[in-house]
């Protein structure tokens, strides 16, 4: 359906009239969203101790079982890497097929990565992402067959992964099997062999996920009145040095440390991803006073409103929430597309003081 800013007022108005339509009680009372978080964030999810940085792996493999809708051959043209993959596959099994006798519409090649920690043992499963490298208009409904994965191309195997793939396709999507050329599979990756781990070091570093230098700061003061020593040491936006003690005290020491929790104040993000239309934004993320002007419309936030602009439903209260537009946006069934324009031109107008992120 089309969108513009005077629909999307109107499923914001809906979104308003269900909120106060609440009782007083209930209105005025606190809620966890809004609460502040007083326990901080644990140094474990802001940081990364230095040489546990994620290993990469890649395969190539093949994913079976689609419903047609594979990669194609025709004419001795198309994906003849395909072919080639299942007459190498069918050799290990002392079946010898022609590849000009193959049709691979069930069939498409595909790309295997992940990322795995260095610390994590033979046995250890984890999430893999794969993605089409033919031509296949679809993976959906596929199972990836057993595929070795190399910490780099032509190396020795490490892991394998195998199992059903789950895919998306964007919201409004027609066609079940339109743009569903990647996806993942939960655990569906298993260490085989021991990676090179990290010497440990009486000095190690936690490095900071995202650079800060005031957050750093932060997290060597909640270092030191925790431990009672002079244990951290800034030395950039994004690394922290620590003094650890010897033998297995410093891994006490490190688990001591990791646990230590820290008060943000960090800049406030918005995430929309334009293929599916999710909107990840703070329960607290509001919009600015401003005004905005789209497809012959313009939208007043908050500060002095025309009666005119409030009579056409073009105006908003001062604190509309940005997951409040986002409601109204999937109750007017705006694509992908649409939503990400509409933030990034909230965004541009300073009516949304935050980073847009559109993926």
């Amino acid at each position: 359906m089309s969108l513009t800013f005077r629909t999307l007022i109107a499923a914001l108005c809906v979104t308003s009239s269900s909120v106060a339509a609440q009782s007083p009680a209930a209105a005025s009372a606190p809620t966890a969203s809004t609460a502040p978080n007083v326990n901080g964030v644990a140094i474990r999810d802001l940081t990364i101790v230095q040489g546990a940085r994620p290993v990469r792996l890649v395969g190539y493999g093949l994913v079976t079982g689609l419903p047609g809708s594979g990669d194609r051959v025709t004419g001795g043209a198309g994906a003849r890497h395909t072919v080639q993959s299942v007459v190498n596959l069918l050799r290990n099994f002392d079946m010898q097929v022609p590849a000009e006798l193959l049709r691979t519409r069930n069939v498409a090649a595909v790309l295997v990565t992940a990322e795995v920690s260095p610390y994590l043992r033979p046995g250890g499963r984890f999430d893999i992402q794969v993605s089409s490298v033919g031509d296949a208009q679809s993976l959906r409904g596929g199972v990836l067959w057993m595929t070795p994965l190399v910490g780099e191309v032509g190396g020795v195997s490490v892991a394998l992964a195998q199992g059903t793939l789950f895919t998306s396709e964007p919201a409004g999507s027609r066609n079940g099997n339109r743009a569903a050329t990647a996806g993942r599979i939960p655990d569906g990756g298993v260490m085989e062999a021991d990676l090179p781990r990290p010497e440990a070091a009486r000095e190690t570093r936690l490095l900071l996920r995202q650079p800060d230098l005031a957050l750093a700061h932060r997290i060597a003061e909640a270092v030191k009145a925790e431990t009672g020593r002079d244990a951290a040491k800034v030395e950039d936006p994004g690394s922290i040095v620590l003094d650890l003690p010897r033998g297995d005290e410093g891994l006490a020491f490190l688990a001591r440390v990791n646990a230590v929790r820290v008060q943000l104040s960090g800049v406030s993000r918005l995430l929309v991803d334009a293929r599916d239309g999710t909107v990840v934004a703070g329960a607290d993320l509001v919009l600015q006073d401003g005004i905005v002007s789209a497809d012959g419309i313009t939208l007043t936030i908050g500060g002095a409103v025309s009666a005119e602009a409030a009579a056409a439903g073009e105006a908003l209260p001062s604190g509309t929430r940005v997951r409040d537009v986002a409601d109204a946006l999937r109750t007017v069934r705006a694509t992908p597309q649409q939503a990400a324009a509409i933030f990034l031109a909230l965004r541009d107008a300073g009516v949304i003081r935050a980073e847009v992120i559109i993926r």
